[in-house]
């Protein structure tokens, strides 16, 4: 004897294949066009000023370049660098974020006036807003918005290492997949998303 059963399965009510299908989790902070603005101007210090107002001056300019928009900048580098090979600490603020430089005095080039150095930060800076300049900038006109997990408008992170800031460009015309592909680092060029 034989028997044969049957049975009825219906897929509208199975919770497992809901369990197979990844959940799509929009990233919480969105990132519009950033405005255009012409970058900050700093005055340049006199070609008489000491070697460490000169020195704070660049170290400034490299904060901005590294928070890639403009923002509230202060620098101190010690009053005696000392001469070739001797190391000093400067310091820099952006917005009230503080990075240590360490500096290596190089040669001094008589004939221009200036004294060669070797400068590298703590820390990076991570912008808000220089993230979204940069991701509009790559981007063009492609780019509607981007959606990123909730980037502080500044943050001191480790320079040129992965963050743990993502942002998922959403293209003109099309919806959010939900999927951060950018991770986000900061360099001494401005952020970078790859």
């Amino acid at each position: 004897m034989v028997a044969v059963g049957c049975s009825e399965s219906s897929s509208s009510g199975d919770s497992s294949d809901a369990a197979k299908k990844p959940q799509k989790t929009v990233l919480p902070q969105r990132l519009d066009q950033p405005h255009a603005t012409d970058p900050q101007e700093l005055t340049d210090p006199p070609e008489t000023a000491p070697f460490p107002q000169q020195l704070a001056h660049e170290l400034r300019k490299r904060t901005l370049k590294m928070a890639y928009v403009d923002g509230k900048t202060t620098a101190h580098c010690p009053a005696s660098t000392g001469k070739k090979g001797a190391k000093v600490t400067c310091t820099t603020t952006y917005e009230g974020h503080e990075i240590e430089w360490h500096v290596t005095i190089g040669d001094e080039v008589a004939w221009m006036g200036t004294v060669e150095y070797e400068a590298t930060p703590s820390k990076g800076i991570l912008t808000r807003d220089g993230v979204s300049k940069l991701l509009f900038g790559n981007h063009r006109d492609s780019i509607d918005y981007a959606l990123c997990n909730n980037i502080p408008k500044v943050a001191l992170v480790p320079l040129d290492e992965k963050t743990s800031y993502e942002c998922e460009v959403v293209l003109k015309g099309e919806e959010p997949t939900g999927l951060a592909t950018l991770p986000v680092r900061a360099t001494e060029a401005g952020p970078r998303a790859f």
